[in-house]
């Protein structure tokens, strides 16, 4: 067998092309593909592909077709979700969270915010609060609901002690 010149981009290229082939990662397995459950993917705070994709269509679509607070609700918690995936608590909460607090959104129909009041406000951990106002005001906009000239909607945000959190609304549960 002729060994190729080296000595050519080409042929260099294509040696490290081979050589670096070799060295790739096999694809993860994650549940619902039909492979069963890793213990990787059910570390907190660990973002799945699937969580992160499930958000993506409210999050690309600049508006949303709601026709209720209640459906608009969904598509802001996909924004949400797409905006901050990587602060996602991936998997169930455990019983015991940092904090709960209920927000009230007033979004306009341009998908800005226009007010945010606390019904349950985590008065222990103002942190949190100024944290999940901050995460919310730099979202907008949201999906502009076009059926709603405006919409006001609650949502509960559960705090893990890691800093990562989920939505009552996309909530994979609690242990």
């Amino acid at each position: 067998m002729k060994w190729p010149d080296l000595r050519t981009p080409s042929a260099g290229l294509a040696l490290l092309l081979a050589l670096l082939q070799g060295c790739s990662t096999p694809p993860t397995a994650f549940p619902g593909d039909g492979q069963p459950d890793r213990a990787m993917n059910r570390l907190p705070g660990k973002v799945r592909p699937e969580a992160a994709e499930a958000a993506m269509p409210a999050a690309m679509s600049a508006t949303s077709s709601a026709t209720s607070a209640q459906a608009y609700r969904q598509d802001a918690a996909r924004h949400l979700y797409a905006q901050q995936a990587a602060r996602i608590y991936s998997g169930r909460l455990p019983p015991m969270l940092y904090a709960v607090g209920a927000l009230s959104m007033d979004i306009d129909r341009f998908g800005q915010v226009h007010q945010l009041r606390w019904l349950r406000a985590p008065t222990h951990a103002p942190e949190v609060m100024a944290e999940i106002e901050q995460m919310v005001r730099a979202a907008a906009p949201f999906p502009a609901p076009k059926h709603l000239d405006k919409v006001s909607y609650t949502d509960v945000w559960l705090w893990h002690k890691s800093g990562r959190f989920q939505l009552d609304t996309l909530t994979e549960g609690q242990d």
